[in-house]
């Protein structure tokens, strides 16, 4: 989740909410692509999940990648709690799952060797303290209380609130991980578009990462925990947003949602500020209870962005948010899929015409069923298979269309990056089929081969 924001001053007009989101706007040769994705570090001789402190623990790994790597660190008190460089950033999820945000770049080669890079430096640390980490959407094994959970104020207050409002909420925060990419937008219209095709098409990428069939030891009957999850969270700020389809929809609308959205949370001199369920209007107008008589700023806008968690979200670009976490080869698949389907126009409108006679009860259908059943769901008379392999050559036919080399040119475009996702397709198997098929094959039900075969 999402470190401080740094939005800007006092906001003394309305219109400075929206301004804010319009101040994404980029033109297309300045577009770029964000990656992120989580993991879950566990100890290997015990194969439980790595506390925050300890010879073998999230804070010895944070630290060798500060003195061996050149990441500079982050604070919050006298607890490090992430690291940047080179406009990348490494944080902590609340179960101590381990993050990258990685920097804008211009092609999916960069992005990927980002990743590699990353995970490579993360193995050389892991491996010297007997660490190992995992790519899974869900936690497979490990218990609510035996996930512990970081020292961070914001994941403080978010823990206990999660509770009164979803069944699912804590299990959100300590026992998933995600993979997301974050893409710009030229302008208000670009955004529309953009996030129209985001939100309806999302559960085809969850269908196509769904990478969490266990939970608690054993099946759960998904395909994707992690979007069941996601499912009983907090119906306040999670979702299809159907209000994105409505004529009229733009930043100011955004702005009208997200001023609706209950607060967690204002930021101040390091600390948290308690403003569990209290409205952002009321601040605007100096009527927060948690800071009676004071009004917000633009990085406190910025912040309170970062806890609205639809399917896609707008901030000053557009994350997509559908994934699970996954194998090192589909972390590259991700960033690929979506600049495929969105960074060309001719493919952004085919991907349109794909979804626009949808209503919101088809792509509510779509999300419960990719959730389920994965590349198998079936929605009326059409199957996630077939509409999977029809959004891939989309992709594939953006990606051609962008032409992006890489390798010094011995590489024609980026549209290899989507192989994966394409035998996937093939085969009607994602990587939660293969899970599905070791644990009734030669796991013979011991979850605990899952370390050891899917590790990084």
């Amino acid at each position: 989740m999402s470190i401080p924001q740094s939005g800007g001053g006092p906001i003394e007009r309305h219109e400075q909410l929206a301004e804010y989101l319009e101040g994404g706007c980029k033109p297309k040769q300045e577009w770029r692509i964000g990656t992120e994705h989580e993991k879950f570090g566990y100890c290997k001789d015990t194969l439980l999940p790595l506390p925050y402190d300890g010879e073998r623990s999230v804070k010895a790994v944070l630290e060798g990648l500060r003195f061996r790597y050149g990441w500079t660190p982050l604070f919050e008190g006298e607890h490090i709690i992430g690291l940047e460089k080179d406009g990348a950033n490494i944080s902590l999820e609340p179960g101590g799952q381990l993050e990258l945000s990685g920097a804008p770049l211009e092609t999916i080669h960069q992005t990927c060797n980002e990743v590699n890079e990353h995970l490579r430096e993360v193995k050389d640390i892991a491996d010297e303290i007997g660490v190992g980490f995992i790519g899974l959407g869900a936690a497979p094994i490990w218990s609510h209380e035996q996930m512990p959970l970081m020292p961070k104020g914001r994941y403080a207050l978010m823990d206990g609130y999660m509770a009164t409002v979803g069944t699912l909420g804590t299990a959100m925060m300590r026992r998933t991980c995600t993979v997301q990419v974050n893409l710009d937008f030229g302008s208000e219209a670009d955004m529309v578009q953009k996030m129209r095709v985001a939100l309806a098409l999302q559960p085809v990428a969850t269908a196509l990462f769904a990478n969490s069939p266990f939970f608690d030891g054993g099946l759960n009957g998904h395909k994707s925990w992690r979007a069941r999850i996601w499912r009983d969270l907090d119906p306040a700020r999670t979702g299809m947003l159907p209000f994105v389809f409505d004529d009229g929809f733009g930043f100011e609308a955004w702005v009208d949602y997200a001023l609706d959205v209950p607060m967690y949370f204002v930021y101040r001199d390091g600390t948290y500020i308690n403003a569990l369920g209290q409205s952002f209007r009321d601040f605007l107008n100096g009527k927060l209870p948690a800071l009676p008589g004071e009004t917000p700023t633009l990085s406190d806008w910025a912040d309170h962005l970062t806890t609205i968690f639809p399917e896609a979200r707008v901030k000053k670009f557009i994350e997509m948010r559908g994934a699970d976490g996954g194998p090192w080869r589909r972390l590259c698949a991700l960033p690929a899929l979506w600049t495929g389907l969105t960074y060309d126009q001719g493919a952004l409108d085919a991907a349109w015409d794909l979804v626009r006679g949808w209503d919101a009860e088809t792509r509510d259908a779509w999300r419960v069923a990719a959730s389920v059943d994965g590349l198998q769901a079936v929605v009326g008379d059409r199957s996630m298979q077939d509409l999977a392999r029809e959004v891939l050559n989309i992709a594939r036919a953006g990606l051609k269309a962008r032409a992006r080399p890489g390798l010094g040119g011995m590489v024609a475009d980026e549209r290899h990056f989507l192989h994966a996702l394409e035998d996937s397709v093939d085969t009607g198997k994602a990587p939660a089929d293969e899970l599905l098929d070791a644990y009734h094959g030669d796991w013979n039900g011991d979850l605990s081969r899952i370390y050891d075969e899917f590790s990084y």
